[in-house]
């Protein structure tokens, strides 16, 4: 039996009862059997007390630590031999999902490999024996704590993760541009207008045009009565308010002393009224109209330095750029007629080719993306200083970026490109309601190439003539005996005065031909040409129409004939049947397959409950319709009740008769859901290719009367003319 013992308050409250001693002695008293009485003395036989000690407090209640049973302690499992741990690769599956865990394993089998390895490099340089016992001994201890501080290796360590001087790519805070206002303002002034800035709400709206004169002068008026005045940008300026900070501070003249998002404050400053005729001269300064101010010194990145120093001496420069630096070419301050301006010349060699392939046109596109823009344009006409500057700028670099300006009306696109395209002859690589990008083409000729070109043609010519005239005067000198000397006996086959007599002999029978009538037989050609290309895709389209009839005339199914013994019903029974059919709302949607084998078993599963079913189709045609109930009415065995036209489609009603019972089997004659669903592809298909083919039709005929036409009126000229 099991026994409970319950401990009193007073003998747990009573520290001094328990004995000090582990093992205590006869003499030494239990505190069960303390009496009390101090003076009575302990009796050690059981059997003269008048109590007896219960069996389970004979022990001593504080055991012995070797008797202790420690609960915190994990049980130990069996440990799997070092060999199959070294038999398990680097690369099998770590369980534990993604978790710290799994990392931890991770780590441990990288760590023990790469001491495997050291371990293995070690051994192969240093082959040393020693078999002495006490050395054999000691290695093998040495042994047992590597082992050991293998497993032990990363205990008390911190993971990767968990190390304080770890790898971390934190976002990098934009550093706070310094303005010109916390340079010159003192910061009790500035702290003033700062707050008398946050309170403010009316501003001047800066629209796509940008800074204009309109914009400073409403600032100025604010000036006049406030120190204080408010912008706020809209598109594109608002996308870099860092370079509308500039604009503004060098059209006005003042600080900007607060912004927000879009919107900044501007001071007037201390001495604006003895400051306002400077800031005038300051703009035109800064906007290139001033030829010392494109020589000065840049200050910014390398990207920006070589940018300038390629837009040196192309003209001055667009102060209201709304992108960063550097700042672009001002198109419209260009002048819009150059006297003796004339297109690149251009020379490719014969084995090349000039137009560009659809991989280079994409390199060259990727290659202007990253490149500055060049010039701001826009005015859509007279832009033959533009052109100008184009062809300067292709001499350094073979793309021109153009950038249309925002805010200007009437405004085209298209229309500048073609522009540029006639009079730089280049390539258009993009062009959009931002951006016109030009190529200079692979046959483009530098100036200075151009004019070496030039000069050696010229010297080839004279050369060429001299050549001519010394061969001349050679023939002259000698005497034929078979023939006496004359003009006619010189030979001129494969001179150059037999290719001058050819050319004029051309050029006399070309002068003799009008060009009304050139024009005429060059229409004639393009006609006959376009002729033969509309007949060509009409011969392709009646192969592939008769290649679809084929396929279709393998789907091809005979239905079955209608049963001569078929029920008949009376028109009021008709009549009856068509009401209830058209008040139903179980019906049986017939789509784009038509009449196949699963629409039969559902007109039977219809009929199992009901004596009517309703088919709606939404065919359009009302021959097809018609075609569709002969065909249900067949296949199924019932009575066609009537065909009504409803809000979608055409409802086709069905009476399953009186004398009905369900087939065992049904007709195998029909076409399987697969073979219904071909079937309506491929008469789709035959459908589409009928219309275009009669639309080549036409165009033909239309072709061939235009023909005939001009063959009639040339005919007349002829006869009219003779």
């Amino acid at each position: 039996m099991s026994a409970t013992m319950f401990l009193t308050p007073t003998m747990l409250s009573k520290p001094s009862n328990i004995p000090k001693t582990l093992h205590p002695s006869p003499q030494q008293t239990h505190p069960k059997s303390i009496s009390t009485n101090k003076n009575q003395d302990f009796n050690p036989n059981p059997s003269s007390s008048a109590t007896k000690t219960a069996p389970w407090m004979n022990t001593p209640l504080v055991l012995e630590p070797n008797q202790v049973i420690d609960f915190t302690k994990p049980k130990t499992r069996k440990k799997s031999p070092d060999n199959n741990k070294e038999e398990k690769t680097l690369t099998q599956k770590v369980s534990g999902g993604r978790g710290k865990h799994a990392m931890k394993k991770i780590l441990y089998s990288i760590d023990n490999l790469e001491q495997e390895s050291q371990e293995l490099e070690d051994t192969q340089k240093h082959m040393e024996f020693d078999l002495s016992l006490g050395k054999l001994g000691d290695n093998n201890n040495n042994n047992n704590n590597n082992n050991d501080g293998k497993n032990k290796k990363w205990f008390g360590r911190k993971l990767p993760w968990e190390r304080e001087e770890r790898m971390v790519f934190r976002r990098m805070k934009r550093e706070k541009t310094v303005t010109a206002a916390d340079l010159s303002l003192d910061d009790g002034l500035l702290e003033r207008l700062r707050s008398e800035a946050r309170k403010m709400r009316s501003w001047v709206k800066v629209k796509k045009a940008g800074v204009n004169e309109g914009v400073v002068e409403q600032i100025r008026l604010i000036w006049n009565s406030d120190e204080l005045a408010m912008v706020k940008f809209d598109v594109p300026l608002c996308r870099n308010m860092d370079r509308a900070r500039e604009i503004v501070e060098i059209k006005t003249g003042g600080l900007v002393v607060w912004s927000k998002k879009d919107t900044l404050v501007i001071y007037r400053g201390c001495n604006y009224r003895d400051n306002k005729h400077v800031t005038g001269a300051l703009y035109q300064t800064v906007g290139g109209h001033d030829d010392k101010e494109e020589t000065m010194p840049v200050q910014g990145s390398l990207f920006e330095r070589e940018a300038d120093r390629l837009l040196d001496g192309l003209g001055p420069r667009f102060i209201d750029w709304w992108m960063p630096k550097p700042l672009p070419v001002d198109a419209d301050l260009l002048p819009e007629v150059v006297p003796g301006y004339k297109p690149p010349s251009r020379l490719y060699p014969l084995s090349g080719r000039s137009k560009l392939t659809d991989t280079e046109l994409t390199h060259l596109r990727k290659q202007a993306y990253h490149l500055p823009t060049h010039f701001v344009l826009g005015r859509n006409r007279n832009l033959q200083g533009l052109a100008a500057a184009i062809l300067k700028l292709w001499g350094k670099c073979h793309i021109a970026k153009i950038a249309v300006k925002w805010g200007i009306p009437n405004t085209s696109n298209e229309q500048m490109a073609s522009e540029l395209k006639l009079l730089t002859g280049g390539v258009l690589l993009l062009r959009n309601k931002f951006y016109i990008i030009l190529y200079r083409g692979k046959d483009f000729l530098p100036p200075d190439v151009a004019e070496v070109v030039i000069n050696r043609e010229a010297e080839i010519k004279s050369f060429q003539l001299q050549e001519e005239t010394i061969r001349a005067n050679t023939v002259e000198m000698f005497d034929y005996l078979d023939q006496p000397s004359s003009d006619a006996s010189t030979s001129t086959i494969g001179t150059l005065k037999e290719f001058q007599t050819i050319q004029s002999e051309h050029e006399s029978f070309m002068a003799g031909i009008s060009e009304a009538e050139m024009l005429l037989e060059a229409e004639k050609l393009k006609l006959e040409k376009e002729i033969r290309i509309q007949e060509h895709k009409y011969l392709i389209l009646k192969m592939k129409i008769n290649k679809a009839s084929k396929e279709l005339a393998k789907l091809a199914w005979e239905p079955v004939e209608p049963n001569a013994d078929r029920e008949i019903i009376t028109s009021e029974e008709r009549e009856s049947l068509r009401k209830m059919g058209l008040k139903m709302d179980s019906t049986l949607v017939l789509g784009r397959r038509g009449v196949f084998d699963g629409v039969i078993e559902g007109l039977h599963q219809h009929w199992k409950h009901r004596e009517i079913v309703k088919v709606v189709t939404m065919q359009r045609v009302f021959s097809r319709i018609l075609y569709t109930a002969q065909c249900l009415e067949a296949e199924s065995g019932g009575v066609l009740v009537s065909i009504e036209k409803m809000k979608l489609g055409y409802a086709i009603i069905i009476y399953r008769g009186k004398n009905y019972k369900r087939p065992s089997k049904f007709s195998r004659n029909l076409l399987t859901k697969r073979e219904a669903l071909q079937k309506s592809l491929e008469m789709q298909r035959i459908g589409s290719l009928r219309f275009f083919a009669n639309m080549r039709q036409q165009a033909i005929y239309e072709l061939k009367c235009k023909l005939d036409a001009l063959k009639n009126t040339d005919n007349n000229e002829n006869k009219l003319a003779s």
